[in-house]
């Protein structure tokens, strides 16, 4: 059974990011709402997710080889299908899908303590306790072999990774039997 903890925190993501659009309604550099319901045509692609605040205290992530790129995962269209948003996944994409991969990213605790066997792993830092940094399309939920110390520094984990038609939280990348890579 999946956590509960994911289920509260995107619901609760998805509440608060209307309710500050719908407040902060009049800026014109603000972002639709993360997880937003389904709009007309669908939702653009990236749209809001995988973007760098500049007020960040944080570096951004530093390009690295040795892991898949947020750019590749990040490429993925949708498409709206009784009142849901789809991921539409290019070919590269979908090729990743039963392969072990190395993800690089900022470490988003399901859970209390200071180590995670389950978390998210974003491509932007978490900015805020309330709030999912970005779409579906720039996370990738994590479940380890073994705990994981949390840090808010940038980690790379490496597993299975699976691409997601159709799950029921809204994610669209998982990695199982995952550890930490230096």
């Amino acid at each position: 059974m999946r956590s509960k903890a994911l289920l509260w925190t995107l619901t609760l993501a998805w509440t608060l990011g209307s309710v500050a659009a719908t407040a902060q309604s009049s800026a014109p550099t603000l972002s639709p709402p993360l997880l937003s319901p389904p709009i007309a045509g669908g939702i653009p692609a990236g749209t809001g997710a995988g973007v760098h605040s500049p007020n960040s205290p944080f570096a951004p992530l530093q390009e690295r080889s040795d892991v898949l790129a947020w750019s590749v995962l990040t490429a993925v269209k949708t498409r709206t299908e009784r009142n849901r948003i789809l991921p539409v996944f290019p070919a590269d994409v979908r090729a990743l899908g039963k392969t072990t991969q190395r993800v690089q990213g900022f470490m988003m605790p399901l859970q209390p303590g200071e180590r995670q066997r389950h978390f998210l792993l974003s491509s932007v830092p978490l900015t805020c306790s309330f709030c999912v940094p970005g779409g579906p399309e720039s996370m990738v939920e994590v479940r380890t072999k073994t705990p994981v110390r949390y840090v808010m520094e940038p980690v790379v984990v490496e597993g299975q990774f699976t691409v997601l038609d159709d799950d029921p939280y809204g994610l669209y990348y998982r990695m199982t039997d995952a550890v930490a890579v230096k």
